[in-house]
């Protein structure tokens, strides 16, 4: 078992390293980071003296591997924009993300797979159908056109939401929360289900095929043949090896889903890091650009090595075929 997870985090450190290089690549050869700092009307001796700051006349690998030592001290240098520094700005930002993301998360995993299981177990049923049904908006409707429609509905014309903002945040003084304000708790009900909207979908359905499969087979029968409660078949068996196929979409979603926030973020002038980084690419601010890719890049190599470890440790099966190649 060791053995497997120290093979698992080498793959992960040769992909952050991977995914490093390539967000140091932006970094270097997109734009140029002393006209964008100093404009083009800068002295020789200015622009000399920042060239050498940044180490710009360092060899290639110098400069990649000091970008690496940097990154792993969370410094990515200062913003051509706002003159912070972009570390500092991420810092000012996340919560707000991560927050939006976390709401977004529960609701996808807990309604999808909730939803899932009962239009399987119930797949003759009205309810089951018109769930079904209404979940392919889910999947049709792009993502922007979900989020105008649920601010035109519940924040124009119920008024019930803000189309807006974070609403009020409490400063804990490490971090920013709007879960303590109603305001904050509020301005997080139309984002959260924008984001999650498509996830749970896709869950759900992965959700029902995989519980529709599970009740096919014959060790299901027979526990229903031998007198067991259905909720004990349905929950104690099905479910258990219906998640495992289920986990691993969730996992990738949970990615997708800071990754794709910006979308959110920018319906919704949301003040997290995906709108930072629109604002980013609007002024071809390459700091906060490569920043950004590779907190997201990270974020998905973690959320991938965390599904795999949780897979063996739920399939058996799936760690004794591991151990035997190991070993072979």
């Amino acid at each position: 078992m060791l053995l497997i997870i120290l093979r698992r985090l080498g793959q992960s450190i040769f992909v952050l390293f991977l995914v490093a290089f390539i967000s140091f690549m932006i970094f270097r050869y997109v734009g140029n980071p002393v006209d964008n700092l100093l404009g083009q009307e800068a002295t020789t001796e200015r622009r000399e003296a920042l060239i050498e700051s940044l180490g710009l006349n360092d060899p290639l690998h110098v400069q990649y591997f000091d970008f690496v030592v940097r990154a792993l001290q969370f410094d990515f240098g200062v913003s051509y924009r706002t003159g912070m520094p972009v570390a500092e700005m991420i810092v000012q930002r996340l919560p707000a993300t991560i927050e939006l993301a976390l709401v977004s998360a529960v609701f996808a995993i807990l309604l999808g797979v909730v939803a899932g299981v009962y239009t399987a177990i119930n797949r003759r049923g009205f309810i089951a159908n018109a769930i079904l049904s209404s979940s392919l908006i889910g999947v049709s409707l792009p993502t922007f056109l979900i989020g105008v429609l649920l601010i035109w509905i519940f924040a124009v014309e119920l008024k019930w939401l803000p189309s807006f903002g974070r609403g009020t945040a409490v400063d804990l003084g490490f971090w920013s929360t709007g879960f303590l304000t109603i305001s904050g708790l509020k301005s997080l009900i139309l984002p959260g289900i924008m984001l999650g909207l498509y996830q749970m979908t896709l869950i759900m359905r992965l959700t029902r095929a995989e519980m529709l499969e599970v009740l096919r087979q014959d060790y299901i029968k027979f526990a229903k043949a031998r007198g067991l409660p259905d909720r004990t078949v349905y929950f104690g068996h099905a479910l258990k090896n219906t998640l495992v196929p289920v986990i691993t979409i969730a996992g990738l979603q949970l990615g997708s889903i800071v990754a794709f926030a910006i979308i959110t973020e920018t319906v919704f002038q949301w003040p997290g890091v995906g709108l930072m980084f629109i604002n980013a690419v609007y002024f071809v601010d390459i700091p906060v650009m490569s920043a950004y890719l590779l907190l997201v890049g990270t974020l998905f190599v973690l959320i991938n090595l965390i599904v795999d470890l949780l897979y063996l440790l739920i399939d058996p099966r799936l760690r004794d075929g591991q151990l035997r190649r190991a070993g072979s």
